[in-house]
């Protein structure tokens, strides 16, 4: 079953069209990036006038895994967001970081790509040592070993050649040939045994971050200190090779991250705006892309979620299909959810009836939002609230993404590329408000 992006009938038509501007860029971003001084408007303004060519493989490869993976799982045919701004061709691109320009050579990887698959590089080695102690795949210490050759491979052969594998590279396509490694050698979760430990972990300590959070009478300070939690909690990341380096040799608190979070001004810091607003104006629906398992969900996003229920709106939690990293995924929130809820349907004497659990259609860390689930997309398009949490999906992809209704990215920078390009710290803070009046 083919899969056809919207507005494109062949490639032929695919080349034709301009690759998205992007209008909606915060003050001050004009840093030296990976070698040039770039403004990310400039940067999209100039793709938007010639650059089909930095782009097009790329999507072109995408759909056509992507369709094989559709057919092969019985899937429904991915759709746009129905809340993305129209038309969407001229609107909307994923990736956040200008990873390519038009005048770059396309066959030499440019500065920013190096960078990126230098990233990617350097998580081989994590992901290898979860994969050889993965219980479901037989022989998985010689397929692990195959993996980390095979992806150090791909690597390497677009520092050589940017349009090998569907390239030019960025951090959708080189997490989606991760994952295709992976998966063809029978890794299907490598992950799975810490996100059970942590959500295991993180469910004993789900009511007393709740309680805690109520104790709070002050509404402003109580919807501050929620969001801080959601922060804190997507500090669990173990798609960042730091972080899984200081997870595995200590561990986390949630509490004591959520004390120690970087000093307000953050690197995108619509906090204040946002509670003024929240104040004025309520929601009625609201959509949150979730990230990672363990304290991120549980102890982040859960009571957030508690707390929009208790103000008497409906949200929408939606979650990858597939695993991928230690995102969390639909059959593992629906399970955690039914662990909180008690003998009465309630998260801590909140009703629930308005809380809906979706499988988003998407299966990387990343999200491109011109492919969800058409059940997902039908039950998000009267929302009028869209949350991208996680560095995923709401900084690394979506920062510039524009929508119909009011939108909240929020999540940790824990990659150095991107506080690079953003012009802020490691461990920063992103909470980027877009009202749309």
């Amino acid at each position: 079953m083919a899969i056809r992006l919207p507005g494109y009938t062949n490639a032929n038509s695919f080349a034709k069209k301009p690759i998205p501007t992007f209008i909606d860029v915060p003050k001050g971003q004009n840093q030296k990036f990976f070698g040039r001084t770039s403004r990310p408007k400039e940067y999209c303004e100039a793709l938007g006038q010639n650059a089909s060519f930095v782009c097009r493989s790329v999507y072109l490869v995408k759909e056509k895994r992507r369709s094989e993976r559709v057919g092969m799982e019985g899937a429904s045919e991915l759709v746009a967001f129905p809340l993305l701004t129209t038309p969407i061709e001229s609107n909307y691109r994923a990736c956040t970081i200008p990873y390519r320009f038009p005048s770059d050579n396309p066959r030499k990887p440019t500065p920013a790509e190096l960078a990126w698959i230098d990233l990617f590089r350097n998580s081989i080695s994590s992901f290898k040592k979860r994969a050889e102690s993965d219980p479901t795949v037989r022989d998985a210490n010689t397929k692990a070993e195959m993996f980390a050759r095979r992806y150090s491979e791909i690597l390497e052969d677009f520092k050589k050649d940017p349009e090998a594998h569907g390239g030019p590279p960025d951090c959708t396509l080189l997490c989606r040939l991760r994952e295709q490694v992976l998966r063809e050698l029978g890794f299907k979760d490598i992950f799975k045994r810490v996100k059970d430990e942590e959500n295991a972990k993180a469910i004993s300590l789900f009511a007393d971050v709740v309680r805690l959070n109520d104790a709070i009478e002050d509404g402003g300070k109580r919807l501050e200190n929620l969001l801080r939690g959601v922060l804190a909690g997507n500090i669990f990341d173990l798609g960042s090779a730091q972080l899984e380096e200081v997870f595995s040799n200590d561990g986390m608190s949630f509490l004591a991250t959520c004390q120690n979070l970087v000093p307000r001004p953050w690197v995108i810091d619509d906090l204040d705006t946002f509670k003024l607003k929240w104040n004025k104006k309520s929601s009625k629906k609201v959509i949150i892309f979730v990230d990672n398992s363990g304290a991120d969900i549980i102890l982040g996003i859960l009571p957030f979620a508690r707390e929009l229920l208790r103000l008497g709106m409906q949200v929408v939690l939606a979650a990858n299909d597939l695993p991928s990293v230690n995102d969390v995924t639909y059959p593992e929130l629906v399970e955690i959810i039914s662990k909180l809820k008690d003998e009465h349907g309630q998260l801590m004497g909140v009703d629930t009836s308005n809380l809906l659990i979706a499988n988003s259609g998407n299966d990387l860390p990343v999200i491109d939002l011109t492919r969800v689930s058409p059940k997902f997309a039908h039950l998000a398009s009267d929302a009028d609230l869209v949350i991208m949490e996680g560095m995923g999906r709401g900084i690394e992809t979506n920062l510039y993404a524009q929508f119909k209704c009011d939108s909240l990215k929020i999540g940790m920078v824990k990659h150095p590329e991107v506080a690079e390009f953003l012009g802020g710290r490691l461990y920063d803070c992103v909470f980027k408000y877009n009202e749309v009046l």
